[in-house]
């Protein structure tokens, strides 16, 4: 007997249809002697008009009150499923995050998770009971719910998982695993069986959208083992887990692109100290998170100091740049059509040469390499955006990856 959280996300409930399906996967599990329990998002497209509802109201809104209303949307699908379960003579129990509760900071609207206190839950899994849990929220310490951000539910399964110490988070979507690159771009893309907490958390940070940055860093911080499946198939899927279980680690896992990027050049800049902590601190402080960052020298004592930022921050950061920067410079400059294209694998830290293949590649296809950041187990290239899928086919046959 295992102890598993399942968690589906809105298009795996997004109709009655749907979420009579899942209630079938759950009771599978159930019937095979597992403590199982649920943990669901909103039906697909729900929070998108609950956000609406409220900008409609109120384009600056209270985000307390925001919380409030679009953290229903999971409580309906857990009120559904619980229901659905119970017609197919599962004892089940809906669970909003108050009720556990699940602890969050006062972050509203991008609330931590601090704690979950599990005993509850673990007494009922015990007696047979399946508890549906409502993602996505909690309880901030003002006593109100508090809504973790989008793709919260993937954060709040994985964190449950730890508090239950749950065998196995397994997360249903739409795709059936984590495969090698975007099968919409590379029709050769190998789903892997295996792939380490590292590589996976690289993987959604640089655009693979399959997991949530924040429920990755979780799994690993706790050690929970995740499996990507789909609510749609019975194929199997891909186990995100600690290295120790792979035996045979690849060199490349897999390529990974992201068309959330922006760049800003600031050309002329002083070249002396102080200048980047004049420059990174106002947009910190505006909470934009900057990625890449490359600083070219010239001869006559000024710098240019090329970074990026979220395409969707782009216009607070030059907003930032031209009424918070001391920091002189002759110009500036933007650019949206690029995308950031990685090369990631754990396999990278005992062999070398891998950074010399990918810029061959590139230059072979004639694309130009605008910014280069590297980690332990990833190198990432900012290119034009009209190149990004002859880069990643590119990339993905000079590294072995095409399926057989």
């Amino acid at each position: 007997m295992a102890r598993i959280v399942m968690k589906f996300g809105g298009t795996s409930v997004g109709d009655i249809a749907r979420i009579k399906n899942v209630a079938r996967k759950v009771k599978v599990e159930v019937e095979r002697g597992n403590q199982v329990a649920v943990t669901v998002s909103a039906m697909s497209g729900v929070t998108n008009q609950l956000v609406e509802y409220c900008t409609q109201v109120a384009p600056l809104h209270d985000a307390r009150e925001y919380d409030t209303v679009v953290a229903t949307g999971e409580q309906v699908t857990s009120g559904l499923l619980a229901i659905a379960l119970q017609e197919l003579g599962v004892n089940a129990r809906s669970w909003q995050g108050w009720q556990i509760p699940v602890i969050t900071d006062d972050a509203h609207g991008k609330a931590r998770i601090m704690e979950i206190k599990g005993a509850e839950l673990i007494r009922r899994m015990e007696q047979g009971e399946v508890p549906v849990v409502a993602g996505f929220q909690g309880v901030g310490p003002d006593n109100r719910t508090a809504t973790l951000g989008r793709g919260g539910s993937d954060t709040t399964a994985v964190a449950l998982a730890a508090a239950l110490k749950a065998d196995r988070c397994d997360i249903y979507t739409d795709v059936d695993g984590v495969y090698t690159t975007d099968p919409r771009i590379v029709k050769s893309a190998k789903k892997l069986e295996k792939v380490t907490y590292e590589e996976m958390l690289e993987m959604a940070s640089l655009g693979t959208k399959v997991l949530q940055t924040r429920s990755v860093e979780m799994a690993m911080k706790h050690r929970v083992r995740v499996q990507v499946l789909s609510s749609f198939s019975e194929a199997p899927g891909t186990l995100v887990c600690d290295e120790d279980e792979i035996v045979e680690k690849e060199l490349v896992s897999g390529i990974a692109y992201s068309r959330d990027e922006a760049k800003i050049t600031l050309v002329s800049v002083s070249d002396q100290p102080g200048v980047a902590a004049g420059i990174f601190g106002p947009l910190a402080d505006a909470n934009i998170n900057v990625d890449m960052i490359v600083q070219n020298v010239s001869q006559d004592g000024t710098t240019d100091i090329t970074f990026t930022v979220g395409k969707a921050d782009l216009g607070r950061a030059l907003k930032v740049i031209k009424d918070k920067l001391h920091v002189p410079y002759k110009t500036i400059r933007s650019d949206k059509n690029v995308v950031k294209v990685s090369v990631i694998g754990v396999g990278m830290r005992s062999h070398a040469g891998v950074a010399q293949t990918m810029f061959k590649t590139l230059a072979d296809k004639g694309i130009n390499i605008q910014v280069i950041s590297t980690s332990e187990i990833k190198v990432s290239v900012l290119i034009a955006e009209d190149y990004t899928e002859l880069a990643v086919r590119a990339l993905h046959t000079a590294y072995g990856l095409d399926a057989a």
